[in-house]
């Protein structure tokens, strides 16, 4: 299957909340469906929201099979400008495991870099991010605050996008600027 990855056209926008939904209802419940969208519709509201990297993978059809969302983030006030947030990846129920996720998240790492941002910042687990270079956050000193509600510690991870970023990027994660988060 023929694919490209490119970052959200204005027309895709509902379609790709209806995509986000329709996986995360698929791969959980109606409620982690809502959920999703629901942050999804938030993110893209707040001053974080970086349009270039709100990520669709397409197949020769021009229907979505992928999303990626990166936006801005801060800890503690700070590194805004510099730290994104990974969140939400969707992948077609049926084409998983085909290095759709893999391959939009390497394609957004190197259009964050482009643009000056040191460090990505996820949650989800493990097994899912170590492949893609993310590391436990809490061994660089950026810990999981009240509102970060992770089933281990390593569940809230980082990663470089130029080195030696986060030998100064330290504190606490806070999802208090979203309320689909908090």
């Amino acid at each position: 299957m023929e694919r490209r990855i490119q970052s959200i056209e204005e027309k895709q926008k509902r379609e790709a909340l209806d995509f986000v939904e329709k996986v995360f209802t698929e791969y959980q419940d109606e409620a982690e469906g809502r959920a999703v969208r629901a942050l999804v519709e938030e993110i893209r509201r707040k001053k974080f929201y970086i349009p270039e990297l709100e990520l669709v993978a397409l197949d020769e059809s021009g229907a979505i099979i992928g999303y990626v969302m990166f936006s801005g983030f801060s800890i503690e006030g700070r590194y805004e400008g510099e730290l994104l947030l990974l969140s939400p990846a969707a992948v077609r129920t049926d084409l998983q495991r085909q290095h759709i996720s893999k391959d939009m998240i390497e394609y957004g790492f190197q259009q964050a870099e482009k643009m000056g941002y040191t460090a990505v910042l996820v949650e989800g687990n493990p097994k899912n991010y170590h492949a893609r270079g993310f590391q436990t956050a809490a061994d660089f000193g950026i810990l999981p605050g009240r509102s970060v509600h992770l089933p281990h510690i390593e569940c809230l991870m980082v990663k470089e996008l130029q080195a030696g970023a986060l030998a100064r990027i330290k504190g606490t994660v806070e999802y208090d600027f979203y309320e689909t988060l908090a």
